[in-house]
């Protein structure tokens, strides 16, 4: 058996034990025992248990996304649809594992903070569409508003598809349009472009 091979057996027991029993309900022993491995090589790998959980935040999904990728310029709702789509997709890989570290965000800052980080990192996203979409003739405080409202919106719908009937991140193309429409109003013609983050 690899090193890699082992390391990543753990973190499948652990995201699994974790989501079936909790963190805390779940010893190292049983760990090891679902894993198939001795006991003391989850503790090399893992120094705590709380570590296992900063590793997992690892395992979800990329939410670096070139803006360039998405944005159709003068467009911008279709590429905060694009963006959201792809977010969303990347997403549902990952039901589970996002259950499971939200559950465990209330009681643990390593994942606590993680999660605050990758909000503050979709929060960035959100800033660079809107403001490639519409060339930045919007006013900073109305880019960083709407930015800071989508990550929102975005992250909330991810933490709750778990409580829909299929599992997948509640529609809000109503919301995101109405959004989007606002801010196309708001923009100022010949402004000179807005900063990107």
């Amino acid at each position: 058996m690899t090193d890699d091979s082992a390391k990543e057996r753990i973190l499948c027991a652990a995201e699994e034990l974790f989501a079936e029993s909790g963190f805390e309900a779940t010893p190292t022993s049983r760990i090891a025992e679902r894993a198939g491995v001795p006991k003391g090589l989850v503790h090399y790998y893992f120094r705590r248990k709380s570590d296992l959980l900063a590793a997992l935040v690892d395992r979800l999904p990329d939410e670096r996304i070139e803006p360039a990728a998405v944005v159709v310029p003068g467009d911008l709702a279709g590429s905060l649809r694009r963006l959201v789509g792809e977010l969303d997709r990347r997403f549902t890989g990952s039901l589970g594992l996002s259950h499971l570290l939200w559950r465990e965000a209330d009681t643990h800052h390593v994942v606590r903070d993680a999660l605050s980080e990758r909000f503050q990192q979709l929060v960035r996203l959100m800033r660079s569409v809107i403001v490639a979409a519409t060339g930045g003739r919007l006013a900073g405080a109305d880019i960083d508003n709407a930015s800071g409202l989508l990550a929102r919106a975005v992250t909330h719908r991810h933490a709750t598809a778990r409580h829909t009937g299929d599992d997948r991140p509640a529609e809000f193309d109503g919301e995101l349009t109405f959004v989007a429409n606002a801010l196309s109003a708001r923009a100022v013609k010949g402004k000179p472009p807005a900063s990107a983050v």
